[in-house]
This record gives C-alpha cells, structure tokens and sequence, in this order.
C-alpha cells in the first residue's frame, strides 16, 4: 500500500493514528537532532518530523533526500508544538517510522513554490513540474470543477451533448486554419474548426432541439495573453428560440458557474446596444465596473479657433475624479507620451485640470478662457479635483484611443476591483463591415449570422447604404471589459442564406462549393435556431481575476505557437511528405 491517507487529510482527530503517506519532497530542514520534510501531494502538505535520538539511521537518510525526491513514509500522527495556522495539516505532524525512496529526483531548474523563480519559457519546457506548483494545479483543478458545473447546469435544461469532427473542410472566412493534408487524397486538405458552426446548425435541421460541446478549437493566429492556437469553447445551440430565450439561458449558465465555483451572486445582466457601447466607452466589451463614460465636446469646444478641435469629426473626453492633487505635470506629460505611442496612435492629448484652490490649469488655455474651460466642467461633471482628458480626430479612431486612456485611468485609479464582477450584455451589432482596401463586405459576426428581423427585406432588396446600416440579431457576454462569449439567431432559409454570401462576395458555385451541404439542408425544414459560445479558457481566467488563459491549460503554446515541453512543431521524415503528397524541404 502506498497511502492510507493524502496529504491534505489528516488532522487533530487522527493524532495516534498509524498512516501510510506518499508523495514529493517539497523541502527538507535538517536542525541537528530533528530533521523536518514537508512532503506534498496534489491534495497538500504534510510535515514528516525523524529525531535522531530515537532512529540515527533513519534519521541520516532523511538528511540525504533531495528536492523533488518521491517518498513513502509510514509513522504515528501526533500534535505539532509548534502548528501553522496557514496550512490545513498544520496542528499535526508525522513520527516517522519508515521511510522508503520510490524514486530519486535530479534538481530542479526552478523552486516548486508558490512564488517561483522560473520565467515563462523555462517553465513551459518543464511543465510536468510547474503543474506540481499549488497555483497552477489549483487552476487546472479550478478548470476541472468549472466544466462539470457547466455540464450539469446544461444537462439540467434538456442540453444534449454531441461532438462534432475535428477534420472539416476549410473556410475562406475568418480567422486562418490549420490544415491537414490528406493521405488518402493526395493534394486535398482537412481543417481543423474553428468552430462547429455549421454543424451544430446542421443538428438543429436533425431536430436535436438543444445541443452544447466543451470542444477544441483552433485557429492560425497571431498570439496574445487570452488567445491560443488551440482554444476550448462551451459551444451551444438551440432551436425555436428568440434573441431573449438565449441570452436568459445563458445568463442562468453563467450565474450558476459564479454561484457555485466562487459563491458569488450575480445580479440580472444589463443589456446595452452596441452603438450605445461604442459611443459612451470606445468598445463593444467595456468595463463597467467603473464610470467615467465619454462625453462628446463638439457643441463647446468647436468654432474657437483652436483647429485641432475646429477640423475634428469628434471631440471627446472624460473626466478623471479626484487625482488633480496627486497628478503631477510629469504624470501628465507621461500620460501625453503614452497615447501617443504607435499602439494608441493619438497625436496629443488635452487635459484640463480644476486644482482645489479654484485656479484652472490647460494645455489649450491660450486658446480658451477660464469662463469657457468653467463651462466644460459644468457640462462635464467636474467639480475642483478633477481632470479632464480630451482627445479629437476621425470619429471612430478618436473613440478607440479615448478607451485605451479610459482603461489605462481605470488601472491606475485602482478602479478595476477584481473580486468585483459587471456582466453586460451587447446587442444589436453591424451585420455587414465593409472593407476599404479589399472593396468588400465582411461578416462582423459569421457568415450564418441572421438581420434583426425588421431589416430581413431591406437585407434582400436594399442598397449598398442599405446594406451598411443592417443590424446582425447578435449579441456578446462581456464581463469586465473581457468578451466571455458571442453568438447570434442564425439565417434558417436558403435565400436569405445565399443573399449573405452575395453580399460578402462568394459567387454562386463559391457558395455551393463550401457550403452547399448546409443550404440543402435549410431546404428540408430548417427550425429558427440560435446559440452561443464561451470562451472557456478565457471564462477561467476571469473568474478567477486574471489576464492570461495560460495558467489554465495544462500544456498551452508560447508567444510562437510552440510547445516548448514536446518541442512542437517539428520537421516529419521525407517519407511522410511523399506519403502526403508534399514536396517540402525539410529542415534539420
């Protein structure tokens, strides 16, 4: 037997018990005539205590133990002398009374703590260890209780699960796909999906009513702190459902993970149109955790000869309460140079600061006078303490730089409280964008994504400005400035279907070629249906008041998109490209 308990069990209550305990060597203390090891498990840690006066031998050989080294020890439990309030083993301890070595360790290459010393990279090559560490195995198991939460809350509302394949057929539209060449087909390719998109709609056709799949993903993309080559979603799909059916599903789904995973009560999710979303906060995913939502300058500050103003399409700012006192010229110049940076791309920034003492400071004073910068307060809400930030431009250039500063403020005002969760619904985005450089529609959403329904014959015999104006029946679950989830009613009829390919440039035989299985099947009865799908990663790292999905997938990609533990991807033999068909030069 190698364990009658783990190392997270045992308490006061098992003192004179004789226990079996297993797992890794955490650290040793060697005081002389006592030596400690704390020896841990996935479940935690349990110190071991060998005095020398009772077992010199034993004694000895806990001396040599090593990090990392993997133990069996069999002894008594008794009370600590000396306990740790921080540790739920830490009113006992074990007497020791064998010790065998399962299995010896070299060092490792970084402290196994919860405050290591090893960076990203290192820590991915050896994630075998990392996973050892109580932050990232908490995450992992955090992941764990989060999808049968998931499983439960759906299985619970007539959810049915079915998976779908991970070898499709690759799209032209969205993100780029992985390809997989096909032995058997020399010269074809697979794609790995993106989504299950149309095959979930397909098993709406079936009369599968609801469906959800805690399912794979992937996508060939540059990378970031929330993204992944390969990504999980909970994907899911309903039929005979409005826009207000789905979104009250999954509003539920979502309370329920919060409730049962943080023991956090979330209160009825607002819902806010995605115009209303880009013009108070720059974003279709604000923040709402804190105010500080933009007021359009255009009436007050145009046509005063200041041209920078006068030339704008828009002139808007926010108001930073209270940090006129701590906010120094530097903080300000600081703040100037930083959304000037490539990333921002603002030209400058205008700031108007109402000190305590009455006294008005500007960069644009020379061109207005205190009675016209008193004014803007008035319109603005700013009272003696506060700031206003001003930025102007192209309209919707000008909005997404003035969100960058908005967020920027929000961090360094403390006002983004991790333990404080907003969620918003986003609704009513552009069906259509229309792309400048190519000439060309696409889709803001997906190709299947249905109009609102009041514009369905617009959609079908409208203008070109008519078609700009068409409103997607779509909607995305942001909380906290993070987009957790989108989804949309889809088009269930075969003209309105290939109407949306017409209008995103495939020609008819295009549109048959890549989706003509899907627009048969619309010919066979097709239900109205709509879904959604979670971010999953993403939905981790959220509850759990992070930035990066990493920490919770047990073996995630670097910034390049390689494995750095497997070292992947790699070359394959000349033999397998002929097998495949490729003519491939192989690096070594």
């Amino acid at each position: 037997m190698y364990r009658t308990h783990n190392c997270g069990d045992l308490r006061l209550s098992d003192v004179g018990t004789e226990v079996i305990l297993s797992g890794w060597n955490q650290i040793s203390r060697d005081l002389g005539g006592m030596t400690f090891i704390d020896l841990r498990d996935r479940y935690g840690i349990t110190q071991l205590v060998f005095n020398i006066e009772e077992d010199k031998e034993l004694c000895e050989k806990a001396r040599k133990i090593g990090r990392e080294f993997v133990l069996r020890a069999k002894g008594i439990v008794r009370e600590r002398s000396n306990k740790n309030p921080n540790r739920s083993t830490g009113e006992i301890e074990i007497e020791v009374k064998t010790l065998e070595i399962l299995n010896a360790s070299k060092v490792p290459p970084f402290t196994i703590d919860e405050d290591t010393d090893g960076g990203d990279e290192l820590r991915m090559k050896y994630r075998y260890l990392d996973i050892r560490r109580a932050p990232v195995r908490d995450n992992l198991i955090f992941r764990s209780k989060l999808a049968l939460e998931t499983r439960k809350f759906l299985s619970d509302h007539q959810f049915i699960e079915v998976e779908t394949p991970n070898l499709i057929k690759s799209t032209p539209e969205g993100a780029r796909d992985f390809v997989v060449p096909s032995r058997m087909n020399p010269g074809q390719f697979y794609a790995l999906p993106q989504s299950p998109q149309t095959f979930k709609q397909i098993l709406m056709v079936a009369g599968m009513d609801r469906y959800f799949q805690i399912v794979k993903c992937f996508r060939d993309e540059d990378l970031r702190a929330d993204r992944q080559p390969e990504f999980t979603q909970i994907d899911c799909e309903m039929a005979f459902v409005t826009r207000d059916d789905v979104l009250a599903t999954f509003e539920g789904l979502t309370k329920h993970l919060f409730k049962h995973t943080l023991n956090v009560d979330l209160p009825v999710f607002p819902v806010m149109s995605y115009d209303d979303a880009m013009e108070k906060y720059g974003s279709d995913k604000p923040d709402t955790r804190f105010g500080m939502e933009f007021i359009s300058m255009n009436e007050f500050t145009q046509n005063k000869g200041f041209n920078v103003f006068d030339s704008a399409e828009l002139v808007v700012g926010i108001v930073a309460k209270g940090i006129a006192p701590t906010y120094s010229n530097k903080d300000l110049n600081d703040l100037t140079e930083w959304v000037k940076r490539p990333q921002i791309g603002a030209k400058g920034l205008v700031y108007v600061r109402y000190n305590e003492d009455g006294t008005i400071k500007s960069t644009v004073g020379k061109f207005f006078s205190d009675e016209d910068l008193l004014d803007w307060g008035k319109r603005m809400g700013a009272e003696k303490g506060d700031i206003i930030f001003a930025l102007s431009g192209e309209t919707d250039k000008t909005r997404k730089q003035l969100n960058e500063l908005r967020l920027e403020m929000g961090r360094k005002m403390g006002l983004m409280d991790p333990k404080v969760f907003n969620p918003l619904w986003v609704v009513d985005f552009p069906l259509l964008e229309w792309d400048e450089e190519n000439n060309r529609f696409h889709a803001m959403h997906h190709p299947f994504t249905a109009p609102k329904k009041e514009d369905e014959a617009r959609m079908l015999g409208g203008d070109f400005e008519t078609m700009k104006a068409l409103r997607a029946d779509a909607y995305d679950l942001v909380i906290n400035g993070v987009e957790i989830g989108g989804g949309s009613i889809r088009i269930h009829d075969r003209a309105l279907q290939s109407k949306n390919f017409d209008l995103l440039g495939f020609t008819k035989e295009e549109a048959e070629a890549q989706f003509g299985f899907l627009l048969g099947a619309f010919e066979y009865g097709a239900p109205p249906h709509g879904g959604i799908a979670f971010g999953f990663d993403r939905l981790c790292a959220v509850l759990n008041g992070v930035n990066s999905i990493r920490d919770f997938i047990a073996f995630p990609k670097n910034n390049q998109g390689r494995d750095m533990m497997i070292d992947a991807p790699s070359p394959i033999a000349e033999l397998q490209l002929k097998e495949l068909a490729l003519n491939v030069t192989v690096k070594n």
